[in-house]
């Protein structure tokens, strides 16, 4: 299994990835600030639910990945690189949008789960990172790589539901500003570019 060097290694990559506002971030925070807290903590939940579905294909088809071919390995590392490297210069480049308020129309309970469930399954960017990212901290020499990867993807989930569960309660807490601030979301996006460039430098740097 992964050492503890390599778990707290990991640990401070992912948080580095998911601080970074994706497809699922902006979908809890539209949630918590248009219908409160409460609302933003059961769409984390759902977002994280979907986030098992990752974890197990990454665990039972990575893994075969990773023992049949260091080639196919490298290929979908440099596919993640070059993802990453899109992600963050559509973030720099993109213009303000104006003064626009968030609005939603209110969501049952269950409604707001499936949906969290539905966006994370389908977000490419818990894609990449299971695809590209997570296999970097995968050794064969320390054991089963299925069973490395699963405790590296709940660890991922736990993670995530902490730093999502930030972004609710902070979301929730600041709605006004949120939801009319064209200068914060700016800095977002600029912030959230140069993680994604930093990430896919560091990538780049590792050995399949």
């Amino acid at each position: 299994m992964p050492d503890i060097s390599t778990l707290v290694f990991f640990s401070l990559a992912t948080l580095g990835l998911l601080i970074v506002p994706g497809p699922a971030v902006l979908y809890i925070v539209t949630r918590s600030v248009s219908q409160g807290r409460a609302a933003g903590l059961i769409s984390v939940l759902g977002v994280h639910a979907g986030s098992v579905v990752h974890v197990a294909a990454a665990a039972l088809g990575i893994s075969a990945l990773l023992a049949a071919s260091a080639t196919g390995f490298t290929v979908v590392k440099y596919v993640g690189v070059a993802y990453l490297i899109w992600l963050g210069v559509r973030k720099l480049i993109r213009k303000s949008e104006g003064e626009q308020a968030i609005e939603l129309r209110v969501q049952s309970k269950q409604r707001l789960f499936w949906e969290g469930f539905v966006v994370n399954v389908l977000n490419p960017k818990t894609a990449i990172f299971f695809l590209a990212f997570l296999p970097q901290f995968v050794y064969p020499d320390a054991g089963p790589v299925a069973s490395q990867m699963l405790l590296l993807g709940l660890l991922w989930i736990v993670l995530g539901m902490a730093s999502d569960g930030t972004y609710a309660m902070l979301a929730s807490a600041l709605a006004d500003r949120v939801r009319r601030s064209a200068r914060v979301r700016r800095r977002l996006d600029v912030g959230s570019g140069l993680v994604y460039l930093g990430l896919a430098a560091w990538l780049t740097t590792e050995k399949a």
